[in-house]
């Protein structure tokens, strides 16, 4: 479960007199993400989420997190609004820790996403993307290129302990990369998380994006191709070019990809495997004493790294 940060009782009262969002009736801890410690509340007006923002998230970057939901939610995108305090403010503290209060949305998010879940969220990215043009602040995404060296370093010593060779492999990838990034590709407000667990569904359809605290400004494809990694590989490592069909034509629709967009794909595939790699594994290697929180296996991606070094162009997957 991922509650880094207790929260007593008393705390909670004393924090949620601040709002006018009803009586507290009861609150638990989200087994949910990996980043933040995260509670459901239950109140007399009905259901919010609390978040408590930890030490990996920049009290400096809060302001640009929210502000973003609320511009997103403005322009017609679906996705948690910040409750406002009765001081008119979307951040507290409690216990220590930077706070805020989301609404609650309705919907689950897919076990076993479809080529109908990939479409619906290829549809909602391309929004996304253009609802962002115009959102005033921005953040550079410290998990692009030049935050992958830093996060090998802290865990090359140990990454054999993952897997034999492991370290070196990564080693020769990053060099790749180093070389072969693309550049002057258009950028704007990505979500670069936008992972199954981050999007939910009632049915087929979709009723909301959350999670936003990885969004920044960086190059749109690398967040489609996030999502590739994220939504179009099986349980047993097989990519599905029926989704990422789905997914990439859906996506076009809104917003289409340009020919340099499309050719800079699978650099930027292997980019997001290895980005997800790279953190997964100092996760895996470095689990706080005490925190109630599932590690996510970081040799995931290393099967979808290999897959995208294999791929000879953007038909692979399944974009004519």
């Amino acid at each position: 479960m991922a509650v880094y940060t207790d929260v007593s009782a008393e705390d909670l009262a004393d924090f949620l007199s601040r709002y006018d969002i009803g009586t507290l009736l009861s609150y638990k801890g989200i087994a949910e993400g990996v980043e933040n410690s995260n509670f459901l509340l239950h109140t007399s007006r009905g259901y919010f989420f609390l978040t408590l923002y930890e030490k990996r998230v920049a009290a400096g970057d809060l302001p640009f997190f929210l502000g973003l939901m609320a511009h997103l939610g403005q322009h017609g995108i679906t996705c948690p609004q910040p409750v406002l305090n009765r001081a008119g403010e979307a951040l507290g503290t409690l216990a220590g820790r930077p706070a805020a209060i989301i609404d609650f949305l309705e919907g689950v998010w897919p076990r076993r996403p479809g080529a109908v879940h990939c479409g619906a969220v290829g549809t909602a990215l391309a929004r996304m993307h253009l609802a962002g043009a115009d959102f005033p602040m921005r953040r550079a995404n410290a998990l692009s290129l030049a935050g992958w060296r830093p996060l090998y370093a802290a865990m090359a010593p140990r990454a054999d302990e993952i897997q034999s060779g492991l370290g070196g492999l990564l080693a020769a990838e990053l060099g790749f990369l180093d070389s072969a990034w693309p550049r002057h590709l258009p950028e704007g407000v990505i979500h670069a998380d936008l992972f199954p667990d981050n999007v939910l569904f009632l049915g087929d359809t979709l009723s909301g994006l959350i999670d936003f605290y990885f969004a920044c400004n960086d190059v749109l494809a690398y967040d489609v191709a996030i999502c590739l990694n994220a939504w179009c590989f099986e349980p047993d490592g097989a990519f599905n070019v029926t989704k990422a069909r789905a997914f990439l034509n859906a996506y076009g629709r809104e917003r289409a990809l340009s020919a340099a967009e499309q050719d800079a794909l699978p650099v930027l595939a292997r980019g997001a495997a290895i980005r997800f790699l790279l953190t997964r594994a100092v996760d895996w290697l470095n689990v706080p004493p005490g925190a109630l929180v599932r590690p996510k296996n970081p040799l995931e991606y290393l099967r979808k790294l290999r897959f995208h070094q294999s791929v000879a162009s953007v038909r692979d997957y399944g974009l004519e």
